[in-house]
């Protein structure tokens, strides 16, 4: 696009019950983990990806995804997704009812191989094959490629090597394609440059990015994919949250302060700052610890309190 033509509105996916949990010390029980998802819920979020089908001894706290699953309110207008790598993840999702699933292919292979057990042909491969059979059971699928903007084995990422792969995944006719700088070091001109060439390749497929602030970018970051035409930004209620597979990366962008960020710039989402700020100060009490969103310690501007 290269204007500065920010949208009016912004999908929010709430990503805290599946990439925000997962790198917990602890593993939060499924009761825990529904009262959270219901929170966010009440606070507006429509889309959520609250599960990853993979297994628990890989990922001791994705435990009880099934259980979840049955536990979650069954409404029109919530669309859960549950994370997955292979085929007997998408067979553990058809079998419990989940609304949409998300596949993942890394960019470099070295963290392909150390995320998912394979090669980034073959999750490309496994992902073409998942969203055939996810198509058939009436899924949703999306499609996300990750460290998209640089690795933590192979370092920089080429936007070429990038274009190849969505080239590829596109072919799997997903709802939507999505980028995600998993270890945090996108900056926003690398950001908007990704994002111009995808739209020149790939047409006019809904994007969506999966940003981390680990290097204290990811709300610029955020700015410069929606100034590019992005049409859905991940973040995670309190900041919790990164990559158990990647050194360092930690670091969701946060829930609260994005969405202070997007409601400051005009831009609406739909989903209560105020109830977002409360399910962070909750979830900081639930864990134990202080969690990484600013907007809750320092306050909403003008105050959201009465008067």
């Amino acid at each position: 696009m290269n204007d500065t033509t920010l949208p009016t509105t912004v999908e929010i996916v709430e990503v805290g019950p599946r990439d925000g949990l997962q790198t917990e010390p602890g593993v939060l029980s499924v009761e825990l983990k529904c009262e959270f998802i219901e929170r966010a819920i009440d606070a507006g979020m429509r889309r959520l990806e609250v599960v990853s089908f993979v297994n628990p001894k890989r990922v001791p706290q994705m435990a009880g995804a099934e259980e979840l699953i049955a536990r979650l309110p069954d409404r029109d207008d919530v669309t859960y997704i549950g994370l997955l790598f292979n085929e007997r993840g998408l067979e553990r999702a058809i079998d419990c009812g989940i609304d949409e699933v998300g596949m993942v292919v890394v960019a470099s292979d070295t963290f392909n191989r150390k995320n998912q057990g394979v090669g980034t042909d073959e999750s490309i491969d496994n992902w073409l094959a998942i969203a055939d059979r996810a198509r058939a059971a009436g899924l949703r699928a999306n499609v996300m490629i990750s460290a998209a903007f640089g690795c933590p084995y192979e370092g920089e990422v080429a936007v070429e090597r990038v274009l190849d792969i969505a080239r590829r995944v596109v072919a799997g006719e997903p709802v939507e394609l999505a980028f995600a700088d998993t270890i945090g070091v996108a900056v926003p001109p690398q950001v908007r440059t990704l994002i111009d060439a995808v739209r020149d390749e790939v047409g006019d497929i809904p994007l969506r990015c999966h940003l981390h602030n680990t290097r204290n970018t990811g709300l610029a970051n955020a700015m410069a994919a929606l100034e590019a035409g992005v049409a859905t930004l991940d973040a995670s209620i309190a900041g919790i949250g990164g990559c158990p597979f990647a050194p360092n990366a930690t670091g969701n962008v946060p829930t609260d302060d994005l969405l202070y960020m997007l409601e400051r710039s005009g831009i609406e989402t739909g989903i209560s700052l105020t109830k977002i700020v409360e399910t962070s100060q909750w979830l900081t009490k639930t864990l134990g610890r202080e969690l990484p969103a600013l907007v809750p310690k320092a306050g909403i501007f003008p105050s959201a309190l009465p008067h």
